[in-house]
């Protein structure tokens, strides 16, 4: 790999700071100050920060081994030991493809249900690697999916290690789900299901769901749900897009190799045009084509997956994130699909109507410029700084998004020039 025409390889830590502008053996080995500084100067949600907070710990510590099946399996019977009462039996471990941060293995669970009895369960531990794209909770993934269940299609969750006192890394246990993300016709999906066509008859079957089901996230009641490890931001003020900028600015800034202007532009772009939030809205905050599962007989949305980076706030930053051209593709009327399925000037008033809730074009831009700029920041920040310390099982795709997210900063550099 190489940054700048300079091979990482043949230019140290010192080196590289001086050719970037940049601290880069502080990012590499953060100390305790530096952590310190990203707090003070980019204060975010308090799950949030625990967990960005616990990758730079993470960082300064030295690299272990690849995790390997048995080392997972070795883990799951001790956590299981200490979980279950009664006997079990576990069987049938395997790796499971798919997914850009997280390690997922599936087996099979004989044990005693307290919903079921005496059953035998096909479940999969999901769990962090060394240092992942994304610094995420699985505690606000588990109860994420516990507030989805009988809203939309969801895995059944079972447990949570949320410190990583039993696996190596946090982790979370769910059912496993039937179905598939890509259609028979398509012979080699793309990476991670971005952009997989669907042929005419599915989409006319998928479309509808897909709308609907995010309508129920939008409009779940989450005050009586239990989201302990979420916060709630202030109707009438800017506290979510605060939040959410924070949290990318810190990414950035602990991450990155390089100094890009582009994107402190954007970021003060950004900070002087927060939005205020007219309705708290839990989020999805990946729901695209590729992170849901479907019956391809039936023609049925099956499961919702990936909720890891769900929050409390405007729903617009989901409907941006949809919506990004990078997501979908056209049709042969030339008419960009969201997520393949949903003709884009269709998507928002079918969305609108199932929801009961409006599209703000001005919020709905505001959240297209974030999203770019959270892209840019984790591909180029995050995604080579992981491949650099060899801590993640995808480093072969992690660097592969460096390269295709240039044509994403050039897009945000063209969206907020007419505002300068």
């Amino acid at each position: 790999m190489t940054l700048t025409g300079h091979p990482v390889t043949d230019v140290g830590a010192a080196e590289l700071a001086l050719l970037r502008g940049v601290d880069e053996a502080r990012r590499m080995r953060p100390d305790d100050g530096f952590a310190a500084e990203m707090r003070a100067r980019f204060p975010t949600e308090r799950e949030y920060d625990d967990m960005l907070s616990r990758k730079l710990a993470h960082r300064r510590s030295e690299r272990r081994g690849p995790v390997g099946l048995d080392d997972l399996a070795t883990a799951l019977d001790r956590f299981l030991r200490h979980t279950l009462d009664g006997d079990f039996t576990v069987s049938g471990q395997r790796w499971l493809a798919g997914g850009a941060s997280k390690l997922q293995m599936a087996f099979r669970l004989t044990w005693d249900d307290p919903e079921q009895g005496r059953t035998t369960s096909d479940l999969v531990v999901r769990m962090e690697p060394q240092e992942g794209l994304n610094a995420t909770s699985r505690r606000r993934e588990f109860q994420l999916l516990r507030a989805l269940a009988g809203v939309v299609p969801v895995p059944r969750v079972y447990w949570v290690d949320q410190t990583g006192e039993w696996f190596p890394e946090p982790a979370l246990v769910y059912a496993f789900a039937e179905g598939v993300t890509k259609p028979r016709t398509v012979e080699r999906g793309r990476a991670t299901g971005v952009g997989n066509p669907f042929y005419p008859e599915l989409r006319r079957a998928l479309a509808p769901q897909f709308v609907e089901h995010l309508a129920r996230i939008h409009t779940v009641d989450h005050i009586t749900a239990d989201l302990s490890a979420f916060d709630v931001p202030e109707v009438g003020t800017t506290q979510s897009a605060l939040w959410q900028l924070n949290r990318a600015r810190r990414v950035w800034e602990e991450d990155r190799a390089e100094d890009l202007p582009v994107l402190e532009v954007a970021a003060s772009w950004l900070e002087r045009n927060l939005p205020v939030v007219d309705r708290v809205s839990l989020l999805h905050g990946d729901y695209r084509a590729g992170n849901f599962m479907f019956d391809e007989d039936e023609r049925r949305i099956t499961a919702w997956l990936d909720v890891e980076r769900g929050y409390l706030g405007d729903r617009h930053r989901d409907l941006a994130w949809i919506t990004m051209p990078h997501f979908g593709n056209h049709d042969d009327e030339g008419r960009l699909l969201v997520s393949g399925l949903v003709p884009l000037d269709e998507f928002y008033p079918a969305y609108e109507a199932a929801s009961g809730l409006t599209v703000d074009p001005d919020r709905l831009r505001y959240y297209q410029i974030f999203n770019a700029y959270q892209l840019v920041a984790s591909s180029l920040g995050t995604a080579q700084r992981v491949v650099r310390l060899g801590r993640s099982h995808q480093d072969v795709l992690l660097a592969w998004l460096e390269g295709v997210v240039y044509s994403i900063l050039a897009e945000l550099r063209t969206s907020i020039g007419g505002d300068l």
